[in-house]
């Protein structure tokens, strides 16, 4: 079996079209109907997910995901984590809590924002184990073992976690990657990077800045991804070279 990656979202925060109908400078297109940020990862039969996205049901069902052995998580934003309720059928399936991964500030906030997960409330058994990472962990099922290293990166007022794994490294929110984490970014088969629009914003990568951060650590191949209703798919194919994609809802490569 392959180890495969899928962007199951590429959407910033209100995804595409948002619920307004409002799909700003995007034509119609299937690969411009955007879910909010999320990404899995098949490795070696683990099924690992990246962030709980509000669209994570649809999401898991459109990519025939059946199984869950983990979840990475980037931060405690309500766009990578409110759908995280929706894993309660996993919990039940497997019998045993889901496994979950993140910074010690996001890991506190999901226990604060999510308690009923974690914690035996109302009634309810909990149906996830926080886990507190930094640098390099293990994610282990049995006999089968995935290495992640976590980093930080600057996401407007917080710090989130960019992941490196097999050569591979994710950062779905971001606006600056500090000196101590650029290494982490060198001779990459694969960045998945944020690049949210063509303007500047306080706690995302612009075009230009994406752009620059890719120049600078000269990944094989990039995939942008977070993308705003001014960033159409077409149009970004046409003018990026070959080795930079814009992402698109289930592009995935093997791995």
């Amino acid at each position: 079996m392959k180890n495969k990656f899928t962007i199951l979202g590429c959407g910033s925060s209100l995804g595409s079209p948002w619920i307004t109908n409002y799909t700003g400078k995007l034509k119609k297109s299937n690969k411009n109907t955007r879910t909010r940020c999320c990404a899995h990862i098949n490795f070696k039969g683990l099924s690992i997910l990246i962030d709980t996205s509000p669209d994570i049901k649809s999401q898991f069902l459109k990519n025939n995901i059946k199984s869950l052995d983990a979840i990475m998580y980037t931060h405690e934003h309500a766009d990578q984590t409110s759908g995280i309720f929706e894993m309660r059928p996993f919990y039940w399936m497997n019998k045993k809590k889901i496994p979950v991964f993140g910074s010690k500030r996001t890991v506190s906030a999901l226990i604060n924002k999510y308690t009923f997960c974690f914690k035996p409330k109302s009634g309810y058994k909990p149906i996830m184990s926080a886990k507190t990472v930094k640098n390099n962990f293990i994610i282990k099922v049995g006999s089968k073992k995935f290495k992640v290293k976590a980093f930080d990166v600057i996401h407007g007022m917080i710090k989130a976690t960019g992941y490196l794994f097999n050569n591979i490294a994710y950062i779905s929110d971001c606006n600056k990657v500090p000196k101590s984490s650029l290494k982490n970014l060198l001779n990459l088969d694969y960045l998945i990077v944020d690049c949210l629009k063509h303007s500047k914003h306080p706690s995302h990568f612009n075009y230009d800045e994406a752009l620059s951060l890719i120049k600078l650590v000269k990944p094989k191949k990039t995939i942008l991804t977070n993308l705003h209703t001014d960033l159409d798919y077409n149009v970004l194919k046409k003018k990026l070279p070959k080795n930079i994609l814009p992402a698109y809802d289930g592009l995935s490569f093997n791995f």
